[in-house]
């Protein structure tokens, strides 16, 4: 398996910000995830974000993405209508065995954070040679 879906309590905290607004824990970012031949990507939206603010680390297996979004209206204005939320947005992803996070390339484009993750060497698949026949059989005398 390439990757591991985690927090389970993000659905319970969808309905909670339609039911009472914000929740207080950091807002998670859409993400998409597939694998094209031997990489492995994840997409993130992260519409407005300004890309020095976007942190990465992996630690063991697991990736830490933390992005934060500034509220654009400056101090004093009158704000009359404020839908986008702002403020800090991460996600963690449990990447398996079979990815390379030593070599993780990482791109910001048009609001949407790439990351590359190659499948690692040792997961890749690969052809066995068979021997056989008679010139591989090693002669016994006694």
């Amino acid at each position: 398996m390439m990757l591991m879906r985690t927090d389970p309590f993000r659905e319970f905290d969808r309905l909670a910000q339609q039911v009472f607004g914000s929740t207080g824990r950091p807002a998670a970012m859409a993400m998409d995830a597939y694998r094209a031949g031997d990489d492995f990507l994840v997409h993130f939206d992260l519409p407005g974000i300004d890309p020095e603010t976007i942190e990465l680390d992996v630690e063991r297996n697991v990736l830490n993405v933390r992005a934060e979004r500034r509220n654009p209206a400056p101090e004093g204005a009158e704000v009359l209508v404020a839908e986008r939320p702002t403020g800090s947005f991460t996600r963690q992803l449990f990447l398996g065995d079979t990815l390379d996070t030593e070599r993780i390339d990482a791109s910001y484009e048009a609001g949407v954070l790439t990351l590359r993750i190659p499948v690692a060497e040792q997961a890749k698949p690969r052809r066995i040679q068979i021997s056989g026949g008679r010139d591989d059989r090693k002669q016994i005398s006694g």
